[in-house]
């Protein structure tokens, strides 16, 4: 499970539990991100590509189905198309593809990002948000932008976010890692036919859930990846953010488990059996920067 931008591995918290009964589940933190502090390291979607390739290698031990939300989608997408000998499937949850041509952005989300491509913007807007608002505002505006209902997120699951914030507060660099990671995401998603090629040669059984109320990534994206990709499986889910994962995590279990019954049922027994898809149409380090 590869969490998105700001995430860490508590976006899993409701989720894995409910697949843990039918298979290992590992949630990991991408560099910058939660509990993997960069030291040094880059956090762009790439490195962290790679990253998560190496922790299939020597912790799961793949391949493996990947279940990646926002930029941890595209991450997860990148080591597949890069290693479609690591990835059985993918599972990808409101993850930020392009913009579909027609549709528009969310006017305040677009605003924000647009202050992150800017260098000593971003770092000034992190530091003032840092300094306006203690760690659990800085937890609540977070999931107001990512969940429809943010109170549908569990107290405890709110209370171990704020410490996770505490305790990255007293880490240095987390910022520029924070901008480069974002950065990065830009730039992949700035030339929408190269993005969509990328996507053109995952070859992999896939799964795209979305919530038709994602203020981060338009559902009309979603929609125009269902018609551009008819093998996938795309389910839209009414009503629900960028975050299915926290704000209904029964049904997204129940949607993952249907799948992996029927359309990813391949993937499952490919994982199982450690198979290989073949060979990647984007070698190691040819994949757009």
């Amino acid at each position: 499970m590869v969490h998105g931008l700001g995430g860490s591995h508590l976006n899993w918290s409701l989720l894995a539990p409910r697949l843990a009964a039918r298979a290992r589940v590992f949630a990991v933190d991408l560099l910058g991100f939660g509990l993997s502090h960069p030291r040094g390291r880059a956090t762009t979607v790439q490195a962290n590509a790679k990253l998560v390739g190496r922790f299939v290698d020597d912790v799961a031990g793949g391949p493996v189905i990947l279940v990646g939300n926002s930029m941890g989608a595209l991450v997860s997408i990148l080591l597949a198309v890069r290693r479609p000998d690591a990835v059985a499937g993918l599972i990808l949850i409101d993850p930020a593809l392009p913009l579909a041509r027609g549709v528009r952005p969310d006017a305040a989300v677009a605003a924000v990002f647009a202050r992150f491509a800017v260098p000593f913007v971003g770092r000034y807007a992190l530091a003032k948000a840092r300094r306006k608002l203690s760690a659990r505002d800085q937890v609540r505006q977070l999931l107001a932008l990512c969940c429809v209902d943010p109170s549908k997120v569990p107290d405890e699951l709110v209370e171990a976010s704020v410490e996770l914030v505490e305790q990255r507060s007293r880490v240095n660099g987390l910022d520029a890692a924070f901008l480069a990671a974002a950065r990065s995401l830009l730039v992949l998603n700035a030339r929408p036919s190269q993005a969509w090629a990328m996507l053109d040669a995952v070859q992999q059984p896939v799964l795209l859930l979305h919530g038709t109320k994602d203020r981060l990534v338009p559902v009309g994206s979603a929609r125009a990846a269902a018609a551009r990709y008819p093998a996938w499986t795309v389910e839209l889910i009414p009503d629900v953010g960028h975050v299915p994962q926290l704000e209904v995590p029964e049904l997204t279990a129940a949607r993952i488990e249907a799948w992996l019954d029927g359309p990813g049922a391949a993937a499952a027994r490919h994982a199982e059996a450690g198979g290989r898809f073949g060979r990647s149409p984007y070698p190691e380090g040819s994949t757009p920067e």
